[in-house]
């Protein structure tokens, strides 16, 4: 009785807090995390289906191109999206913010229609560049409208309640990008195009914020001033300690995916749970699974949940510390999911990564947003993008080789043909088919054996200790600036 009643004001307090620091937020704040949330249902509406639209042999439609050619796509794709913003942020200062996100709806706008309408490789790939030119523009502005529409007391809220809206829209892209399929794949481009061009009227709705730069200079001038400012050496080793939680983090999105299809079984998952068809991969020679897209989506599912109480909780702790703690939890997240073929651990490790991404994540751009100098708040947002771009890069290469040698089951299975029935001549498709026959065994008892024999679990240990190294360099690092930075709190 009495410890009920002395939690009650403390909890009520708490509720307070955070309700007051909410209702604090100001206009310009709350459209651009709508606009956020709209530009991200719409891209990730085409994101998660546009591998198979391009390279899946048999899926009526699509564009029927090679592995090698998805690959090219991706890669310009990863180019224009992850170092444009590092120009970009620069011309957002110089002419403001609402003009940088209207042309960068309308270039992304043109990238959607190019891509329902072309089907050759290079204006399909055009297409693909275009919508990745109009992302990376569109982010500076959203980011800078931020920085300036929040202060010290609600900063860790507002962007925990930006990181939510994100995942958000994350969320909803899958099941969006299924619906509109039903009708046809232009369908999906057309629609993607229609929400995202709602930000236009979302525009008319607040003032511009003052982008604080100097509103001098013509676009190479700007230019010159962008990469002139990063050569800053405090920055320049941020963004190497910061790549390397981004090639760690990628890969829950990049590899994880062909890693549940290979080896994970969620059918026990399936059936405790009871869970819906819509839900499931059938796959004619294993018990139903839960679709990888789903697994996958218990992030976002997990970020909406609690990244405005998580980043309510974390408000008064140092963002170093934060961001250093959180890219541990999600190293040990990601050897969690992949460490056993249980659905249920994959899925308890996904939960815990999450934990790790909201910790750090949102830190990262609020980090980013106060040691900016002055004038330059849209310019250092643009910047937040090259960790990004470098791990995600320097990452997908390795990975694709780790993966290649490792986890990839067809190629395990390859070699178990050769080493134990002395099998050479059998192609990477028919691989398992064939140890599935010699063996007598089933399709689940072969991938257990395959499991057992080869341990492809351990790809996992060299991403974790990757992330690792980069939380204890972030600590490292902020003892190093502790006398440059503002104060936290």
């Amino acid at each position: 009785m009495s410890t009920t009643s002395s939690d009650s004001p403390s909890q009520t307090t708490v509720r307070a807090g955070l309700v007051d620091q909410v209702l604090g937020m100001n206009k310009p704040f709350w459209m651009v995390n709508l606009m956020e949330m709209f530009e991200r249902l719409a891209y990730y509406g085409v994101r998660v289906v546009i591998p198979i639209y391009i390279a899946q042999a048999d899926e009526i439609g699509g564009l029927h191109f090679t592995h090698d050619q998805k690959g090219t796509i991706f890669f310009w794709w990863a180019v224009f999206q992850s170092l444009t913003p590092t120009i970009s942020g620069g011309f957002a200062d110089r002419y403001g913010y609402k003009k940088t996100i209207a042309a960068s709806i309308a270039i992304k706008v043109i990238g959607y229609v190019l891509m329902a309408t072309q089907h050759e490789f290079w204006p399909f790939l055009i297409g693909c560049c275009t919508l990745a030119l109009g992302t990376a523009i569109f982010k500076p502005g959203v980011w800078g409208t931020m920085v300036h529409s929040l202060n010290k007391r609600h900063s860790s809220v507002g962007w925990g309640i930006f990181y939510m809206l994100v995942n958000v829209g994350g969320f909803l892209g899958p099941p969006l990008a299924h619906f509109l399929y039903g009708f046809s794949w232009p369908v999906v481009f057309y629609g993607c195009a229609i929400i995202v061009s709602l930000n236009f009227l979302l525009l008319f709705t607040y003032k511009d914020p003052p982008a604080g730069g100097e509103q001098v200079g013509n676009p190479f001038y700007v230019f010159w001033v962008t990469i002139k400012n990063i050569f800053d050496l405090r920055l320049i080793i941020f963004i190497v300690i910061m790549s390397g939680f981004w090639l760690m983090f990628m890969q829950l999105f990049d590899m994880l995916p062909n890693f549940i299809v290979d080896w994970v079984n969620s059918s026990a998952v399936v059936r405790d749970l009871g869970l819906p068809d819509w839900m499931l991969q059938q796959n004619s020679t294993r018990a139903p699974q839960i679709s990888q897209e789903w697994l996958i989506n218990a992030n976002s599912g997990m970020i909406i949940l609690l990244v405005v109480t998580i980043t309510y909780i974390v408000a008064r702790m140092r963002r170093v510390h934060s961001i250093s703690l959180g890219i541990i939890a999600a190293s040990i997240g990601l050897v969690a999911a992949g460490f056993t073929t249980s659905g249920y651990f994959c899925l308890l490790g996904i939960l815990m990564f999450s934990v790790g991404e909201m910790l750090s994540s949102p830190k990262m751009n609020e980090y980013l947003g106060v040691i900016a100098p002055e004038g330059k708040k849209g310019l250092y947002m643009g910047y937040a993008n090259i960790p990004q771009g470098v791990g995600w890069a320097v990452g997908s290469k390795f990975a694709g080789h780790v993966y290649d040698n490792l986890g990839d089951k067809a190629n395990l299975a390859t070699d178990y043909l050769a080493n134990n029935f002395n099998i050479t001549d059998v192609s990477r498709t028919e691989a398992m088919n064939k140890l599935v026959e010699l063996t007598g065994k089933s399709h689940q008892q072969v991938t257990d054996l395959l499991w057992d024999t080869y341990d492809p679990y351990r790809l996992w240990y060299r991403f974790a200790a990757i992330g690792l190294v980069s939380a204890l360099a972030m600590i490292l690092y902020a003892r190093w600036v502790k006398k440059h930075e503002e104060p936290d709190v």
